[in-house]
């Protein structure tokens, strides 16, 4: 399972298709062979969809197997994503067709903005995401937070150093 890196805008075309953009084709399938599907569900925190391989799934199936999971999380869980997902099929042209309800919580219409997330990506409004991108760099400013400020609080400056 590979990384999704960046943000791609892509339209939604009359058939309700919409392309995934070529290096999330890559990452769902760890660069060997094309991609069959795609998985999506609802964001539990954005009016957003998440989506990723099925592989990520049964990872945090197995994590939901741990006994210290309590259970109303793994409620929550179980009914929101597991029960809430939807399986795609990437054609060969490497399109997809989201159901309408799913467009409809996201507020999609013309054109879908994909963001890479590491081991998942969001599918969005690009108006919606434009704003929640502002909104997220306001919070990291206001609250001085960096890429140095994570790594040294997590000790990855020293694991990196040689």
């Amino acid at each position: 399972m590979g990384l999704f890196l960046s943000t791609y805008v892509n339209k939604v075309d009359k058939k309700g298709r919409v392309s995934v953009p070529a290096p999330f084709r890559s990452a769902l399938v760890g660069g060997g062979g094309g991609p069959t599907e795609v998985v999506i569900f609802r964001s539990l925190q954005a009016q957003a969809l998440d989506a990723c391989p099925i592989e990520y799934l049964e990872q945090l199936s197995a994590a939901l197997d741990d006994p210290n999971t309590p259970d109303d999380y793994r409620d929550l869980i179980e009914t929101t994503v597991f029960g809430g997902s939807v399986r795609l099929p990437i054609d060969p042209e490497g399109r997809i067709i989201i159901p309408d309800e799913f467009l409809q919580f996201a507020g999609i219409s013309e054109s879908v903005s994909f963001v890479g997330r590491r081991k998942t990506f969001q599918v969005w409004d690009p108006e919606a995401f434009a704003a929640h991108e502002k909104a997220s760099r306001d919070t990291a400013r206001s609250n001085n937070i960096s890429l140095s400020t994570i790594l040294a609080k997590t000790g990855g400056l020293a694991k990196a150093a040689p």
